[in-house]
């Protein structure tokens, strides 16, 4: 690998990883009711749940945000920025996917000001502020790897990487699972998240505006459910 590869690996690992304090660890995007209800209760189920996220669900979403925000950087596309913006705060089924989605953002805006300072971050955080919009969490992470000149590809499959690794950490804690069995669900998706960033990457940004959205129904009536839930360890 040459240097510039090293150092893109780098930053990726870093951004993703646990110890990037946008405080991943709190939120469950509702598998905390969905284990309650008796949804999901062992590894299959949350294996199963999961995959419904990364083909139906948030993580496309998410995956389909943060292309543009990437590409808006790189062909200097504000009106695909005003757009991923715009669409990441209205496209959250309920109050706490979308808390999910804005504090994780604020999060990572605030970390990489402080620690990855980058020229062109401001232009997005401008941008935010006069659209009055919060800072969305995917579009944020996809700008941030634009302006650091790292591939698309690779950038994705980090960033779903770290999606599905957040609920299998909320999934190991609650049912609960062994590490172990949590790391066999990481190994059976790998190919779905190499083929959901593939599928975004290869398909074009007009093709993916057309067909954005989530259509994992359980997932939002359970993050409903989990908004007045009695007991709870986490904020979604």
């Amino acid at each position: 690998m040459t240097i510039k590869a090293d150092a893109d690996l780098y930053r990726l690992m870093s951004w993703m990883s646990p110890a990037f304090p946008v405080g991943a660890y709190s939120y469950s995007h509702g598998i905390e009711y969905a284990f309650e209800a008796g949804d999901v209760t062992d590894a299959f189920g949350l294996q199963t749940w999961i995959e419904g996220i990364l083909k139906f669900g948030s993580a496309r979403l998410d995956g389909i945000l943060f292309k543009a925000g990437w590409q808006a950087v790189n062909c200097r596309d504000e009106d695909l920025m005003v757009w991923a913006i715009e669409t990441s705060a209205i496209l959250r089924a309920t109050k706490e996917l979308a808390l999910e989605n804005a504090a994780q953002g604020a999060a990572f805006i605030e970390t990489i000001k402080n620690s990855w300072p980058q020229d062109g971050l401001a232009r997005f955080t401008d941008l935010q502020e006069q659209l009055n919009r919060p800072t969305a969490y995917p579009v944020a992470v996809g700008v941030a790897t634009s302006l650091s000149h790292i591939d698309l590809d690779q950038a994705l499959v980090a960033f779903l990487h770290g999606f599905i690794c957040n609920l299998v950490s909320a999934g190991v804690r609650m049912i609960p699972l062994g590490q172990t069995a949590g790391q066999k669900i990481l190994s059976s998706l790998q190919n779905q998240v190499l083929l959901a960033a593939k599928g975004i990457s290869d398909r074009p940004m007009d093709d993916l505006k057309a067909n954005i959205g989530s259509a994992a129904v359980m997932v939002d009536w359970s993050s409903m459910r989990h908004e007045t839930q009695y007991t709870r360890i986490f904020r979604s």
